[in-house]
């Protein structure tokens, strides 16, 4: 193809982890041609420097070497040169997430964003990446998997595939290696499903019959009429390991990790708690096809991939999109209402765990991620809120509001269509002429859709820092809030981690009783009235006492031994707990529209 930005990468040095890639740019800027890697990944707010996994580089034209000097930390620039311009680099590849390069002798993955400098004046062109198989034998089995349109390669096989500019290059992550695959259709529209990691008995037939129904339930929500999925096909790729989990967010696609046992085994029809969280992330990363990746905050249209892009609408991004996911799974039948109530409340416990949600109000946190939700240290749990589970719970705030106050004639799902009619829907289809949501524009998308007047729940919830009001806004529709703190066992206030055999104190919240008595997070417990303290078996050890005894605690800060005086306190942490009632049937029966 003529005009058109040309990549090769092939997985040069499995042992070594290094992918070997070129880039070829046929008319390069006669002043000079510059090159750069993006400092972050869209979907995961945080600045990572890619570039400094790159290995090696240098640039030639036809057969000459060509002078490339650095000029920032991601940036370089070609001199000039008039034919063809070569840059060829190896990038370092040894990140096991969803957000980089990983690559050993089991496996490749990567990112564009890791491994395809993007050629500046260039963006728009076409871009083709022959993605090569290693010439050892050893690798003749790997295959490739990736949402990326085959050029001249077949389905899964090595060869060239082709994006219509740079971003949509980036946005499609690859997986290769030897891996199981299953195939469905939601809504007439292929997906795959892709798992690399040894799982013994895997249940591929029931993941794909879970999965399609999730996806179902999200294309008829956007698309009630048409029921017409936003993309041509979509790939779940999941690496498996011992214990992890993870997820981000493509045009087409996304990057899955999670634990081998959350996955799945032939023969049990049961539900566990494993597999409900791993749906329950397929489902999340899968409604951001819609809410972040079409749907946009007006600072990523388009995306500035060398700096922070500052929003302060990550609540409805992340947070609406933690509130989907699991509504989702009920309402497409894979859990019951006991146990969506049941992850209701774990969010709201989590929230209301950390009194940093009375300091930072979600749209404050949404603009501090970079900085803060994304450099989590100690103190987080005092100082910040999530706005991925304060989010969800503001819009399952926002939908029993309005479904409430309009007699069930509308609700959040509603509001989420006008947004991707307005915004969604042409976004890729729109080029320049592409609108992201601004902040301004939010809040009254709501009034209109749904003839409220909602500045008083966003002053207080979204900019303010006031708790959403569940068990009032729950109970029209027959679901009871209780908190059963005071039956709860005596505890330290604290939350522990641990570190080979030692249990080490990873958060002291504030005003609990380890806080007033001066245990600090980082403290190694050693002794609780004399007895050690292991990595396992301090609740034992504290369901000996009551709330208000006083025990000795010995801890070891740094290497120097220190004792307190620690005073237990009852129900350090929230017990929230949601039921539904079946009286007054009217109040049922507003639950049920919601829920199904």
């Amino acid at each position: 193809m003529k005009n058109t930005i040309q990549y090769t990468i092939v997985p040069k040095d499995p042992a070594a982890h290094l992918f070997a890639v070129t880039l070829t740019v046929p008319t390069p800027d006669p002043e000079g041609q510059s090159f750069s890697l993006p400092a972050w990944i869209p979907g995961s707010y945080m600045i990572r420097e890619f570039a400094r996994n790159i290995v090696q580089i240098r640039a030639e034209s036809g057969g000459r070497k060509i002078s490339l000097r650095k000029l920032d930390k991601h940036t370089w620039l070609a001199a000039h040169c008039d034919g063809p311009l070569t840059l060829r680099y190896e990038v370092y590849a040894w990140d096991l997430s969803v957000r980089a390069a990983h690559l050993d002798q089991t496996h490749g993955f990567f990112n564009g964003t890791s491994v395809f400098l993007c050629a500046h004046g260039f963006e728009n062109l076409p871009h083709v990446v022959d993605i090569q198989r290693h010439d050892d034998p050893a690798y003749r089995a790997w295959r490739v998997a990736t949402a990326l349109p085959e050029l001249k390669a077949k389905r899964y096989g090595f060869g060239t595939y082709v994006a219509a500019n740079y971003d949509e290059l980036i946005d499609h992550p690859v997986e290769m290696g030897e891996f199981e695959l299953a195939s469905f259709k939601a809504h007439g529209v292929p997906h795959d499903i892709v798992i690399t990691g040894r799982v013994p008995n895997l249940d591929m037939a029931r993941l794909s019959a879970d999965l399609k129904k999730v996806c179902e339930a999200q294309i008829a929500l956007f698309e009630p009429r048409t029921k017409r999925a936003p993309m041509d096909r979509y790939v779940f790729m999941t690496m498996v390991v011992g214990d992890g989990y993870g997820g981000l967010e493509h045009r087409a696609s996304t990057a899955l990790i999670c634990a081998r046992g959350d996955l799945p085994v032939k023969g049990r029809r049961e539900m566990s708690d494993g597999y409900r969280t791993y749906l329950g992330l397929c489902s999340h990363e899968y409604f951001h096809t819609w809410n972040v990746k079409r749907i946009k905050p007006a600072t990523f249209v388009p995306y500035d991939l060398q700096n922070e892009g500052y929003t302060s609408l990550l609540w409805l991004f992340e947070g609406f999109t933690s509130y989907y996911d699991d509504l989702m799974l009920v309402r497409s039948g894979l859990i019951d209402e006991q146990e969506y109530f049941k992850l209701v409340a774990k969010t709201a416990n989590a929230v209301l765990r950390g009194s940093g949600r009375m300091k930072q109000s979600v749209a404050e946190s949404s603009f501090d991620a970079w900085i803060k939700y994304y450099r989590q240290d100690e103190n987080a749990p005092n100082a910040i809120v999530s706005y991925y589970q304060k989010g969800s719970l503001i819009a399952l705030g926002l939908d029993l509001t309005i479904r409430e106050q309009t007699g069930g004639k509308k609700s959040l799902d509603d509001v989420m269509r006008v947004l991707w009619k307005r915004y969604g829907r042409d976004f890729y289809a729109s080029g320049a002429d592409a609108e992201g949501v601004f902040e301004v524009d939010a809040e009254a998308i709501f009034d209109e859709v749904t003839g409220l007047k909602l500045k008083r729940f966003f002053d207080r919830c979204v900019r303010g820092t006031d708790d959403i009001p569940l068990d009032k806004l729950l109970a029209p529709f027959g679901v009871t809030l209780t908190d059963d703190c005071k039956e709860a066992k005596p505890g330290l206030g604290i939350r522990t981690a641990r570190n080979g055999s030692d249990c080490k104190v990873a958060n002291a919240y504030e005003g609990g009783a380890a806080h007033r008595a001066g245990v600090s997070a980082g403290d190694a417990l050693v002794a609780l009235d004399g007895v050690r303290v292991t990595a396992t078996n301090l609740e034992d050890l504290l369901s000996r006492y009551r709330a208000g005894d006083a025990v000795a605690l010995h801890v070891f800060r740094r290497d120097e031994l220190m004792t307190f005086t620690v005073v237990l306190t009852q129900g350090d942490a929230p017990q929230v707990k949601l039921m539904p009632q079946e009286k007054p049937l009217a109040a049922a029966r507003m639950r049920a529209k919601w829920l199904r």
